[in-house]
């Protein structure tokens, strides 16, 4: 049964005006950190309040968590690299927070991001190594781990060449440094959930990065959830999120 919280709290993570996040402070001594990412195609106006009802959730549960904005396409400075800078920036500031007052267990940090979130999850996991915070493991929920496939499927639309700036084989750097099946391997424990009804991003991106991710090397377990589309892991009551929930639990013992 979730246990009790505090009221969560928005705290400036960098200079911009999306330089921010929510704190969920569980009623728990060190707890882990789950950092989320919300999707939206990594545009405006799609916002963190996405995971709010997760965070509430997840928080009950004993988890501390790091909702966070970024900025998103349609604002100043979004998109590559800003828009991944921004997390690389808001994850590390995890490492402030407990002279902030906050107690935390960094070293059971997970970032857990859906759709575009996602995307941003599974890329946190495999950019350059921290000397702020260290990543135990990331999963992603019905992520676009393949922007170049993205791209090809029009999924989201244009939505990956704003993202990137222009059509992948125009940016071949570019979808090296942001697009997670590129960056493979990760060296970090990874989680992909998909539904198998999802109609906004295809499984087959799932189940082609898993096979990858494999073929590397990788810890890495993909869960197909039958008859599950892609809004379920935003509501705590589905089996979306319960399935989140038992792999959360399991990652930080």
């Amino acid at each position: 049964m979730p246990s009790a919280m505090r009221e969560p709290r928005t705290i400036p993570y960098g200079p911009a005006a999306d330089h921010q996040a929510d704190f969920y402070a569980p009623a728990a001594t060190r707890p882990p950190v789950v950092c989320l990412l919300h999707g939206g195609f990594w545009r405006m106006p799609y916002g963190r309040d996405q995971m709010a009802a997760v965070a509430e959730d997840l928080a009950g549960r004993g988890f501390a968590v790091w909702n966070l904005e970024y900025r998103r396409l349609g604002t100043g400075g979004a998109g590559f690299p800003g828009t991944m800078d921004d997390v690389g920036l808001g994850i590390d500031y995890l490492a402030k927070l407990p002279a902030l007052g906050f107690d935390l267990d960094l070293d059971r940090v997970i970032v857990a991001g859906h759709s575009a979130g996602g995307h941003l999850a599974l890329w946190a996991g495999g950019r350059a190594p921290s000397q702020a915070v260290r990543l135990r493991a990331v999963a992603g929920l019905a992520p676009i781990a393949d922007l170049d496939r993205a791209y090809a499927l029009r999924v989201g639309g244009e939505v990956v060449a704003e993202l990137l700036g222009g059509a992948p084989a125009e940016y071949p750097d570019r979808l090296r440094a942001a697009s997670p099946i590129e960056m493979l391997p990760l060296g970090v424990r990874q989680l992909i959930l998909h539904g198998s009804d999802d109609a906004a991003v295809p499984i087959e991106l799932s189940r082609g990065y898993a096979r990858a991710a494999k073929a590397k090397g990788e810890r890495i377990e993909l869960i197909e959830l039958p008859g599950t589309g892609h809004m379920e892991f935003l509501d705590p009551s589905t089996e979306a999120h319960a399935a989140l929930c038992r792999w959360l639990e399991a990652a930080v013992r």
